[in-house]
């Protein structure tokens, strides 16, 4: 059982870092000029999307995790 917890928090953890990136673009992606980021904006929708990321891995699963 060990391991199986191991093998979901690693995936869990791949997928939210998968997403963070790609809010953190999408974000940045929105202003017309790179001086005009609004860093703090871009830090914390990218952690919230982290964050759900990682509740909606635990509320329905993940398909990379074999479960036996």
């Amino acid at each position: 059982m060990k391991k199986d917890w191991k093998k979901f928090l690693i995936a869990a953890l791949i997928r939210a870092v998968r997403t963070l990136a790609q809010t953190a673009i999408a974000t940045i992606g929105t202003s017309a000029l790179i001086s005009e980021v609004d860093w703090r904006v871009v830090a914390s929708a990218s952690a919230l999307a982290a964050i759900l990321s990682i509740l909606t891995s635990i509320a329905t699963g993940l398909p990379e995790v074999d479960e036996k």
